[in-house]
């Protein structure tokens, strides 16, 4: 068993911590500083540390006077803006805790969330959401009160006019009976498998993440003079917990939910970092691409070899040896192309981070080669986002980088990658059985499969329960060969099968606006069933498994394909609402498919 354990942290997160701490201490340090900005008639307006402490005062005085008691569970089903933060802060703030549901819950996964966390109150964004929160808390024991943060009678501001009779020293008896490993939170897992399990998170939980961040170099990104903006889901725990060490490092952050416009977004608030998952760094990617190739064949042409001078450039920088005539190619598509795709991240981009799902080692060099440099880490909902990170000083592309202070990772003798450290939850709520099976004396098991290298930096190979054992015996992991399959543009999602079977096959979705820029580009008209007969359609997919096939051995390599004709969503059932493929359903649904590949 391989183990390693990063350097002990200095730092200490005192016994009677509370997360709401940070925006009390923020306000009395440095009460006129911009902690965030907010869209108000359709202008960015400052909100200060002294204004955002007063509103989260004002609301937890609310969630008082409407009987939250310390201990009592609030949900929190809202798109990312600001508001989510004032709410959340006001609910730590009144002792009690924040239970986040996705804004594109349905009722089921609602009346689930509500009834398994006990929730006294769920806060929803719009009249659509308390609709749908209606028909799912209907029926329940005790169901809770709905408010909305939009329409007639404004969720903050009722809360806030309520409470203004509620003393003041109520809040400080609150703050006194939370110790730092009080649930903080409970964060209902995406349940690819099962009902999703409530993981509770502490406020040393997130208070630890916040720290070990900041003992790594990272520090010089999330510091006072930076801005930000967070437009993943906040009841995502990755935006979350970013969002809170960048809150208590005195970044300026802006919400944004409208991702359509992120790029005209970026321009206005020009960030200093970002974080995003993959698939946004490939839709950037993307529509460089396309862009070129709108422009003729010489501009696509130019695109393609300053791609690949990009990756190139990464590669032997890493190297620490760059050639004369690879500096001289970089430096010159540094301003014909390079520039442009920097622009389109606000101009002063320092560094971006990428979670959720693996970015891809090719995509990684180009925007490393372009000056834009990514960090990959890895995490769970059950480590408080993460618990390694490849850090400005110590970065290993393809790996997910090296554990955070005071936080450990060892590989267990089935390759199975398992954890420790302050940031690792204590379990899941009143689910004593899954808790006890999650862990193995001490370390969470995480349920990944991964290897760690002599310097401790750790590759994740797949998912334990995702390995695909062929008619032959050979296992497969499918995630390398789904990764490099999503690098390309026109692949939406893959999804490899073959668990009994003679050799691994894997379904494809297609991205429709990929879709229509290749038709234009190639001059071709017709369905998607008549493409799928198309010499050059044949060729490019063909071409794609190609690709993939290289990163694994002859026996692990993909033979058939099937396109299917709609996309996954998580209205149809495919997808999480974290955006991860629900292996089972696709498997279900699309079985005749499946076994026609066979046949």
């Amino acid at each position: 068993m391989r183990e390693y354990v990063a350097a002990p942290a200095t730092f200490t997160v005192p016994d009677d911590w509370s997360c709401a701490q940070a925006a009390y201490d923020r306000a009395e340090q440095t009460p006129d500083n911009v902690a965030f900005q907010r869209p108000v008639d359709g202008r960015w307006t400052d909100v200060t540390n002294r204004e955002f402490a007063d509103s989260v005062r004002a609301v937890a005085r609310g969630l008082v006077a409407r009987g939250i008691e310390a201990g009592d569970r609030v949900a929190l089903l809202c798109s990312t803006r600001y508001e989510w933060n004032v709410i959340d802060f006001a609910i730590w703030a009144a002792g009690a805790v924040t239970v986040p549901v996705y804004d594109s819950s349905s009722s089921e996964q609602i009346r689930w969330i509500m009834e398994d966390s006990g929730a006294r109150l769920i806060i929803v964004e719009t009249a659509a959401h308390a609709a749908t929160a209606g028909e799912g808390t209907s029926g329940l024991d005790t169901a809770p009160d709905i408010l909305a943060i939009e329409g007639d009678s404004p969720a903050v501001e009722l809360l806030s006019t309520a409470g203004a009779g509620v003393d003041a020293g109520v809040l400080a008896e609150r703050r006194a009976a939370v110790t730092a490993d009080s649930p903080a939170t409970l964060i209902y897992t995406s349940g690819t498998t099962g009902r999703p399990k409530g993981c509770m998170l502490t406020h040393r939980n997130f208070m630890s993440e916040t720290l070990a961040i900041l003992e790594t170099p990272f520090n010089q990104y999330l510091r006072a003079d930076a801005t930000t903006v967070m437009f993943l889901p906040l009841a995502h725990v990755l935006a979350r917990a970013i969002t809170y060490a960048g809150f208590h490092a005195g970044v300026r952050i802006a919400h944004s939910s409208d991702l359509s416009n992120l790029v005209g977004t970026f321009s206005e608030m020009r960030p200093h970092y970002i974080l995003a998952v993959p698939r946004v760094f490939q839709k950037v990617f993307d529509k460089a691409q396309a862009t070129a190739q709108d422009g003729g064949t010489f501009k696509a042409w130019m695109f393609d070899k300053a791609t690949d001078t990009a990756v190139a450039y990464s590669k032997a920088n890493r190297g620490g040896r760059v050639g004369p005539l690879l500096k001289l190619r970089h430096a010159l598509f540094s301003k014909l192309v390079y520039s442009k795709l920097v622009a389109a991240l606000g101009g002063r981009c320092e560094i971006a981070i990428s979670g959720g799902a693996p970015l891809g080692e090719r995509l990684t060099h180009f925007f490393d080669g372009i000056g834009v440099n990514i960090f990959e880490g890895y995490g769970l909902t059950e480590t408080c986002a993460a618990i390694t990170v490849n850090t400005p000083t110590q970065m290993r592309i393809g790996s997910v980088g090296q554990p955070l202070p005071g936080c450990a990772v060892r590989i267990a003798t089935d390759g199975e990658v398992e954890v420790n450290g302050p940031v690792v939850t204590s379990g899941y709520w009143r689910n004593e059985t899954a808790t006890a099976e999650a862990f193995s004396d001490g370390w969470f098991r995480t349920g990944d499969l991964g290897s760690l290298d002599e310097d401790g930096y750790l590759t994740i190979t797949g998912r334990k329960k995702e390995i695909i054992v062929t008619a032959g015996g050979k296992n497969v992991a499918p995630n390398q060969l789904e990764d490099a399959l999503r690098a390309d543009p026109l692949v939406s999602e893959a999804v490899c099968v073959g668990d009994g079977k003679p050799f691994i096959s894997v379904l494809l979705t297609l991205d429709p606006e990929a879709l229509e820029r290749w038709k234009q580009y190639h001059e071709k008209t017709g369905s998607l069933y008549e493409l799928l007969r198309d010499a050059d359609m044949i060729e490019h997919l063909d071409q794609a498994l190609v690709r993939a096939n290289r990163t694994v051995s002859h026996s692990e390599a993909i033979k058939k394909y099937h396109v299917l004709p709609d996309q996954f969503s998580e209205e149809t059932g495919e997808l999480t609402a974290s955006l991860k493929v629900k292996r089972n359903v696709v498997h279900q649904k699309y079985a005749a498919q499946i076994e026609d590949l066979y046949s």
